[in-house]
């Protein structure tokens, strides 16, 4: 049998956490970010056991603190693999990896294993084995801002010794 709570227990009632539950709804529609709908969620789970089951503020908030939880852990499993960047934008932020793979040339000889290639108009630090200014290069490796490069087997000039 039900209770019913004196005016002066401590009890939020229902229709707080939906108001709440509702904002939050509307606060993530209109807001960037994906995070305040499993807020919402809590606040709504809240709203409805709190109908059904006269709890105390205490015993709400700590609810309302588990079943958000819960409700972002959910969201996270669920969307994390939209998290990834995929084709031709996934190296946005990273635009020194798409430099891998390309070919350049000896600007200042690689001794001691640093020197400068130029790429393109740009020229940049590298590493590598020792090679002469004019050797063309392929780039292996981004570390940074240096490039790890090695010798251009395919383009280099012909021994004519």
């Amino acid at each position: 049998m039900r209770r019913e709570m004196a005016p002066g227990d401590p009890m939020i009632h229902w229709w707080i956490w939906a108001i709440l539950a509702a904002l939050g709804a509307l606060a993530e529609m209109h807001l960037p970010g994906g995070y305040l709908i499993w807020i919402a969620g809590g606040a709504a789970v809240t709203s409805v056991v709190s109908a059904i089951a006269r709890m105390s503020i205490e015993a709400q908030l700590a609810l309302f603190v588990v079943a958000s939880a819960l409700s972002c852990l959910c969201g996270y499993f669920a969307y994390r693999g939209n998290w990834r960047v995929t084709g031709h934008n996934a190296l946005l932020n990273e635009r020194t990896a798409t430099l891998v793979g390309t070919r350049g040339v000896v600007n200042e000889a690689i001794a001691h294993g640093t020197g400068k290639v130029r790429v393109g108009d740009s020229v940049w630090l590298a590493e590598g084995p020792d090679l002469p200014a004019g050797t063309p290069v392929v780039i292996r490796s981004v570390l940074g801002m240096r490039l790890r490069v090695e010798s251009d087997q395919l383009n280099s000039p012909a021994d004519t010794t």
